[in-house]
């Protein structure tokens, strides 16, 4: 029997009655993220990239079921499904060149389209995906290899640190080369040999880790195994090794969670991509139980990228591990009282969910028996938006209010972003804008923003992207949230965002509604204000 103790806490300034917690288990560690195809960042999207991180994972799930012979009809469809809306929609992002970007215009991204063709590549073991549209990705990609080997970086990024620096010429070059290795392309291909030639002279630079673990994983596909066991070694000295959970950061400054997933999950592959012994299993377990420590509720993790590399690397070790037979009991004790999960054969794959009675508190895991078992306990609460301004911030600058007749107003906003941290810009940014009741956007005023979907529309709402500028009022009524999407924030310099809102149903004692700012990369860097000047408008 294995036993584990943790205590859950709700901070002082929760709002009373909002917390809830549950517990769930499955059989499987990719069964949560199976029930949640279509949801696992839960977070707007829109453009070239988070299309893909939307599409990618289904791709190593369907894989993952198929070698383990647990892909029913059902899931397939299903999966299927994403994957070819998903292929659809990412073509509005490619240039007659076969290069996409971000948003569908400006000059290719060579990251962006390594990554769809990487991904397109294993997708077309499930669903028809035009060949000659791959050969023209791999062509264009082969076009920006320098005389030295390596790849120019074309195109914007707007992810400063979840790449680990991916814009300089060594990070992006791993990525490209590790794409043409997973598509099979021998490493004597012209192109990869010299790739591989301008990466070797970078071994022993280990100032990035990111690009070490990127590195170790790309010189196991080529089957250079001196380099990987080099590369791994040095991995190994600067692992963050606690009671047999394994991870790496950036460096010990840097706490960004995403990035660590990535990391740990580029180590985790490299480890298991080449012919692999039991302490390399064992060894990979270990990164295994931090990463899974790391899922958000639906299977996911907290931002694009590190969700399509963690998911690619736990499929891997899963098929790598799977076992058929086994059954397990869980049980859990809670301050309300124990909880039991049986986890059979038959039942791997089931979502089991139980919802606790007391959500503060300390709980006790035990399972007992021969089986896989992957539990959760989650914890979900409301607290008031933090007073305090981050290194980002969001104010009104001024609201006006103009009658268009005398049951209907319309009131114009303008905003005003600003970053004032330590790096010369943010990732790209997210303005979330919660509407007051009431009140829909003038579509007129949308023609110039970039809006992006959340995951979740509300019934009835058609979602709108930047390559849709067609925008029809009445479908905006239950919309409750506008994301508006900006490229960056670049220090000291603000980005004004006018909207205008048209009320179309009068409301009586109107509430403030909230504006959030946040890193789109890091959600936990953000900016509150709510809108109190529009909503005193409506007094006078």
């Amino acid at each position: 029997a294995l036993t584990e103790e943790t205590e859950i806490q709700l901070p002082q300034n929760v709002i009373d009655g909002s917390g809830r917690a549950a517990v769930s288990v499955l059989g499987d560690i990719l069964g949560r993220a199976l029930q949640n195809l279509d949801g696992l960042l839960q977070m707007p999207y829109g453009c070239g990239e988070q299309n893909m991180a939307l599409l990618a994972p289904n791709i190593y799930i369907l894989e993952y079921l198929e070698k383990s012979n647990q892909l029913t009809p059902a899931i397939k469809e299903k999966a299927s499904n994403f994957l070819s809306s998903g292929y659809q929609r990412q073509l509005n992002y490619k240039d007659r060149n076969g290069a996409y970007s971000t948003f569908g215009t400006g000059p290719g991204n060579t990251w962006l389209t390594a990554f769809v063709l990487r991904s397109f590549s294993k997708a077309k073991s499930f669903v028809y995906i035009d060949p000659e549209k791959l050969e023209q990705s791999k062509v264009w990609l082969e076009q920006n290899q320098n005389y030295s080997g390596c790849f120019q970086q074309s195109g914007s990024l707007f992810n400063n640190r979840m790449k680990g620096g991916v814009s300089d010429e060594v990070t992006l070059s791993a990525y490209i080369t590790a794409a043409f290795l997973e598509m099979k392309i021998s490493s004597d291909d012209l192109v990869v040999k010299n790739s591989l030639l301008c990466l070797k002279e970078s071994i022993n630079d280990f100032s990035n880790t990111y690009t070490t673990a990127l590195l170790a994983y790309v010189f196991t596909l080529a089957g250079d195994m001196e380099t990987r066991a080099h590369l791994l070694q040095h991995l190994d000295s600067v692992a963050i090794k606690d009671g047999g959970f394994i991870h790496w950061s950036q460096t010990a400054a840097e706490t960004s969670a995403s990035l660590s997933v990535e990391i740990s999950s580029y180590v985790l592959l490299a480890k298991l991509s080449a012919s692999h012994t039991a302490e390399d299993l064992g060894y990979a377990s270990g990164i295994v139980r931090w990463l899974t420590t790391q899922q958000n509720y639906y299977g996911g993790f907290s931002s694009t990228q590190d969700t399509v590399v963690a998911l690619q690397a736990l499929s891997l070790y899963s098929s790598l591990v799977f076992s058929p037979e086994g059954s397990s009991t869980v049980t859990v004790q809670s301050p309300s009282g124990p909880l039991t999960f049986d986890v059979t054969p038959d039942n791997k794959l089931l979502y089991q969910e139980k919802i606790l009675q007391g959500e503060a508190g300390k709980y006790s895991l035990e399972v007992k028996g021969t089986g896989c078992a992957s539990v959760q306990i989650s914890q979900h609460y409301n607290i008031p938006p933090p007073p305090d301004a981050t290194t980002m911030s969001v104010e009104s600058l001024q609201t006006n209010r103009d009658y268009i007749s005398p049951l209907q107003l319309l009131h114009s906003l303008l905003l005003s972003c600003r970053y004032s941290g330590k790096e010369e810009s943010t990732n790209m940014v997210i303005l979330d804008i919660t509407l007051l009741s009431g009140f829909i956007p003038d579509p007129q005023s949308l023609t110039n923003v970039m809006i992006i979907r959340p995951l979740n529309v509300f019934s009835g709402v058609r979602p709108t992207s930047s390559s849709e500028q067609h925008i029809v009022t009445d479908e905006f009524v239950t919309v409750k949230s506008l994301f508006l999407s900006s490229v960056q924030l670049v220090k000291g310099t603000p980005i004004n965002h006018s909207l205008e809102l048209l009320q179309k149903i009068p409301v009586e004692n109107l509430k403030p509604a909230v504006i959030a700012l946040y890193d789109y990369y890091q959600p936990s860097k953000y900016s509150y204000q709510k809108q109190h000047n529009l909503s005193h408008l409506l007094d006078k």
